[in-house]
């Protein structure tokens, strides 16, 4: 099925009136990734994705329709906008496990069918076939022949070979999180072994094992780069006929009309050859490389775990069998074996020679008492008496905001009472209730959008603080 888990709404950002706005920021971030103005070796964090997002928004009307309630601002909205496609299932957040920092990043559902609103919206035709060989061939024939087609062919080609990497590193990715839910679901060995030989026989051998080998990049790059060079050394009329045969048959291509088109095409196939080389390839070796080594790890710890439970009810079988002597006098077997000492030689490879330890010194030496400072005093004074005025407990806060429902289910922070300082205190950090949950209750911070003016604020951003109950 496909409207499941991630995707179970997958549609939904593109059914009311910011409908294209969403597409806009879908093809800007396309367009971002994977076409002529991807930077391959940067990671996409949030704010970048934010800026894409602000420079679609503006370019983009809004349509009559649905009356729901958006941030105001482009900001806003972008921040909306990405906060709806990442619900949704159209884009995803990564963490980098070393350095902690977040990027961004299309799903592979998200992609692909965002991939024909591009090519609608471009106008461009674009063919089937996707593999590095018809780059090569597609310069060859131009070579040959002299037709710009094959020239733009060859462009095309080379921007799909990224996209390709892309796609089976998401799918790998997919799989092995796929993986790991099914061992947690079902603890089942067999099913898992199953899936993981099925995926290596039916996906591995017959695709990735050509991409890594037949139609490798690091196997055609070399000759490629001969064929872009030789293209670059034809004679001036040559070149020339091509650049306006180039600039009649694509003029979206056209950036800045003093650079040769047809150098800036050749230097593009070349740059997304040198990318899938040194970023994508590498990069989907050790997404294979990660995706074998967890499947093997699960199975392995399945495989041992199953061996021991049946050991382990074996035992306890033939334990039940016997009658109270019987299993007195096993037990006590049991136990003189486990008691007796065993006496062996040490095994070679187990013995390491370490290198000596420096001991470190401790001074011991008893020191005068030192009088105490008033100035340090009143400083460390002043100190926790701040710090004790303004702590503010998860507890406190909950039962400031429970008390200001005064029994209804929601409230805006624009109307929290305010008595005295601890109640302003509670009201600033009134949003932070959103990560308190207790018994299944728990409070749900929404954002209305609209900015308010207070006696105490001369303004802020208004949300509505709801009491939920996960039980019911």
């Amino acid at each position: 099925m496909f409207f499941t888990a991630d995707h179970l709404h997958f549609f939904r950002p593109l059914t009311g009136k910011y409908r294209e706005q969403v597409v806009a920021c879908l093809s800007a971030l396309y367009a971002r990734f994977y076409t002529s103005h991807a930077d391959y070796s940067r990671l996409c964090d949030r704010d970048q994705v934010l800026e894409v997002f602000s420079e679609a928004i503006t370019r983009t009307p809004l349509l009559d329709g649905d009356d729901e309630a958006a941030p105001r601002g482009e900001r806003e909205q972008a921040n909306w906008v990405l906060n709806l496609l990442l619900e949704h299932g159209w884009l995803e957040r990564q963490t980098d496990e070393a350095t902690l920092q977040s990027s961004y990043a299309f799903t592979r559902i998200g992609r692909l069918f965002t991939q024909p609103m591009v090519e609608t919206a471009g106008g461009r035709f674009r063919t089937r076939h996707r593999n590095t060989r018809n780059t090569r061939n597609a310069l060859r024939a131009f070579l040959d022949r002299g037709e710009v087609y094959d020239l733009l062919d060859a462009y095309e080609y080379s921007e799909r070979i990224v996209a390709d990497f892309s796609d089976i590193i998401t799918e790998l990715d997919e799989r092995k999180r796929q993986l790991v839910r099914d061992i947690e679901a079902q603890q089942i060995v067999q099913r898992a072994a199953d899936e993981f030989f099925d995926f290596m026989e039916k996906k591995f051998m017959p695709d990735l094992a050509v991409r890594l080998s037949a139609d490798s990049v690091e196997k055609y790059r070399d000759e490629i780069a001969e064929l872009i060079g030789k293209a670059r050394r034809k004679q001036r009329e040559f070149k020339a006929n091509a650049e306006r045969e180039l600039r009649r048959a694509a003029p979206e291509l056209v950036s800045d009309r003093q650079r040769s088109l047809y150098l800036a095409i050749l230097d593009g196939i070349d740059a997304r050859l040198h990318a899938a080389c040194e970023v994508m390839l590498p990069a989907l070796r050790r997404a294979l490389h990660g995706f074998t080594r967890r499947a093997d790890i699960i199975i392995r710890q399945l495989s041992f775990s199953g061996a021991a439970r049946n050991e382990l009810l074996g035992a306890c079988r033939r334990l039940a069998a016997l009658d109270d002597a019987g299993y007195a006098g096993a037990l006590a077997a049991v136990g003189e074996r486990l008691a007796t000492l065993n006496v062996g030689f040490a095994d070679p490879e187990a013995l390491r020679l370490h290198g000596p330890r420096s001991r470190r010194t401790v001074n011991s030496a008893v020191e005068r008492e030192q009088a105490d400072d008033p100035l340090e005093r009143r400083k460390l004074f002043v100190q926790q008496a701040l710090e004790r005025a303004f702590a503010l407990n998860n507890r406190e806060l909950r039962d400031y905001l429970v008390e200001a429902l005064a029994g209804g289910h929601s409230v805006r922070t624009g109307s929290l009472p305010v008595r005295d300082a601890r109640d302003l205190l509670r009201a600033a950090h009134a949003i932070e209730a959103g990560t308190a949950a207790d018994g299944g209750l728990r409070f749900r911070v929404e954002p209305t959008g609209q900015v308010v003016r207070t006696d105490y604020y001369e303004a802020s951003d208004e949300f509505v603080i709801e009491l939920v109950d996960e039980n019911q």
